[in-house]
């Protein structure tokens, strides 16, 4: 059966559940007759897993509830990472694209611009670069460094000559990076003189490096990003392995043009080592197929434009940060870099002046608890007009309204300035984002707040709030590009006949979904079942209009010694507010009737704190072991776990 001639014995068959998409809206108008299958909402619809089975459990989106998406629904000729960037350099040639603060000489300034077209140019020097270096189609090419441009540049090359790109990141630490080299056969290894929180030399470092290089026989070259030719060294010709720096290499490309290989949507674009728990670090395979799909599914969430401008600072090693990165091509969206130094991410913020902020909820957490504290002491009249304004503005949001601009003017333009004031999208990833610090972002930065969940394997988004929905403490509908199931856990009590919601472990399938873990079929096989399911471990429940909520984790959950199950993760995600909090790891086994938990401290909360109470200390150890320090962190913490307690018990 074609897939046209499939798509209609699917609507025949669901005929008396689906009716029309409403054109202007792009949201299901549920049949009256469908009522106990969606809500008005309609965000999700409800198909059988199987035809013959007649199970309602599987939900798509309501925007492609017969075809999941694999394609951006206006250029459905875009199947890779190559044909994107292609497009990108063509339609947006003389826009800006990446762009840094960092000087040649090291020192700090003004954002400087490299355009599409300027990056597309670069991009085939460096692919035609590692051809001059007899470096094969196919081979993996690993990334070891922090955002810059150049991160990019390689990435774009890899797609355009079919290499397959290997982000490689210090928090895995060095025993880990050595095992990835290995296991993916890196060939060739671009890095910067210093990694990442180091504050060695070059010199040191390559020492490093080099006695590294008989544990790792694949490498052949050494690409330096920001290193200098003349203090490159010469290795003896017995290694096998050449060092160049990154100019080297784009001067020897440009002497040499290649034309492109272009891979097919089927084809590998990379292999994203996650650490897991125990063991080994896992290599997800995610194809250039994978990763179209799952950003162009992405777009019907949200949009960017070639006027916005994105701020890069999470890590490209991860899979949210690479997603985003795929649709600013798609977009002909500017991109920024940070420096490098989290501390001084304000400060590029303010220089940059983004329209697009995506972070993760420490981050948020973090700005919560900031603004908060500033509010709370500034007591007077400065806490009574905020609170006034905050509350105005809430209630317009509940009943629909358009907020008085005038509370934007008095209060909240202030707040928006410390995210250079132009902020018009806020994503948050990673984790769990608390209801009321969502809440609080809405209210204090305008815009769109969206919080989205998603994995490495599912090549980022699963799920993502609609814009519009007011509903908090969900993370939305399913990701057009995929179909999402619960599936029973009996052991923990959740099954799809739970009252008044079905509760079980979200399983997900469809062309985002990654082939399979690389060189493990054994892993492989744990986690995707025959019929093409792939079991997250994440416990969730499907709240009216199919919007999905995260309840727990399948086993990341353990017994005290008095039979009580505990899920660690919320407790941490209920501590991370505190504004002392930078932070926290909760931690108990069925030997012991109590938990512990390692804290660590925000710093620069802690020292003012300290200074308001006329605390004297020589270093931050000393403060942290002062018995007045310790007592006001406690009790913060004590006071915010109380009131969780309330919201817990009736969640």
């Amino acid at each position: 059966m074609d897939s046209n001639a499939a798509q209609r014995r699917l609507k025949a068959i669901h005929g008396h559940l689906i009716t029309s998409l409403d054109s202007s809206s792009h949201q299901l108008r549920p049949n009256p007759a469908a009522g106990e299958f969606f809500s008005e909402q309609g965000y999700s619809v409800v198909l059988p897993e199987k035809l013959h089975t007649g199970k309602w459990n599987v939900y798509r989106s309501a925007r492609s509830p017969l075809k999941l998406v694999d394609r951006f629904p206006d250029h459905p000729d875009i199947g890779t990472l190559h044909d994107n960037f292609v497009h990108a350099v063509e339609t947006f040639r003389d826009y800006k694209y990446l762009g840094t603060r960092i000087r040649v000489d090291g020192t700090v300034g003004e954002y400087k611009w490299m355009t599409y077209g300027e990056a597309g140019t670069a991009r085939t020097a460096i692919g035609s670069g590692l051809l001059y270096h007899g470096i094969p189609k196919g081979a993996c090419i690993g990334l070891y460094f922090i955002n810059r441009p150049e991160w990019l540049i390689v990435d774009h090359a890899c797609s355009a000559y079919s290499y397959t790109s290997v982000p490689l990141y210090d928090t895995l630490g060095p025993d880990a990076v050595r095992f990835i080299i290995n296991h993916a056969i890196v060939q060739a290894i671009f890095c910067v003189p210093q990694t990442l929180n180091s504050t060695l030399e070059f010199v040191t470092w390559n020492l490093q490096l080099l006695s590294f290089l008989s544990e790792m026989p694949t490498v052949r070259l050494i690409v330096v990003v920001g290193g200098i030719d003349d203090h490159m060294p010469s290795l003896p010709s017995s290694t096998g392995v050449k060092v160049v720096t990154y100019s080297k290499l784009l001067s020897q490309g440009r002497s040499s043009l290649q034309p492109f290989c272009p891979p097919k949507p089927d084809d590998v674009a990379t292999i994203c080592y996650t650490s897991g728990t125990t063991g080994t670090p896992k290599g997800v395979v995610l194809t250039h197929g994978n990763l179209i799909a799952s950003v162009a599914g992405g777009s019907y969430f949200a949009k960017f434009y070639p006027s916005d401008v994105y701020i890069s600072y999470l890590p490209l090693a991860h899979i949210y940060e690479r997603a985003n990165q795929v649709m600013t091509v798609y977009s002909g969206t500017a991109v920024g870099f940070y420096q490098g130094d989290n501390t001084k991410l304000m400060d590029d913020m303010a220089a940059l002046r983004p329209t697009i902020f995506c972070s993760v909820p420490r981050l948020y957490n973090r700005i919560y608890a900031g603004i908060a504290n500033a509010v709370k002491t500034s007591g007077g009249l400065r806490e009574r007009l905020f609170n006034a304004a905050y509350n105005a503005k809430k209630q317009a949001m509940l009943n629909g309204k358009n907020p008085s601009p005038m509370w934007d003017r008095l209060v909240f333009n202030k707040i928006k300035e410390k995210l250079g004031g132009r902020v018009r999208f806020m994503g948050s990833g990673a984790s769990p984002l608390s209801p009321d610090v969502m809440e609080f972002l809405k209210i204090c930065f305008g815009g769109q707040v969206t919080e989205g969940y998603g994995m490495t394997e599912t090549s980022c988004i699963i799920c993502s709030v609609n814009e519009g929905d007011s509903l908090v403490a969900h993370v939305g509908s399913p990701n057009p590009a995929c179909e999402v199931k619960l599936v029973d856990v009996p052991e923990m009590n959740y099954t799809s006949e739970d009252q008044p919601y079905p509760r079980g472990e979200i399983c997900v399938r469809g062309p985002t979904v990654f082939p399979g873990y690389y060189k493990d079929e054994v892993q492989t096989k744990e986690v995707i079942d025959e019929d093409g399911w792939l079991h997250t471990g994440d416990i969730g429940l499907w709240l009216p209009g199919g919007r999905l909520k995260i309840i727990d984790r399948k086993k990341n959950i353990f017994k005290l010694a008095q039979g009580e199950y505990i899920a660690p993760e919320k407790i941490e995600n209920v501590y991370a507010k505190c504004k002392f909090v930078a932070q926290c790891f909760v931690y108990g086994d069925s030997l012991n009737s109590t938990l512990v938990a390692v804290v660590s401290v925000e710093q620069d909360v802690l020292k003012a704190w300290a200074a308001s109470e006329g605390i004297k200390y020589e270093t931050l150890e000393q403060l942290c072991n002062d018995p007045r320090a310790k007592a006001a962190v406690l009790a913060d913490m004590d006071a915010l776990g109380r009131e969780a307690q309330a919201i817990l018990l009736t969640d």
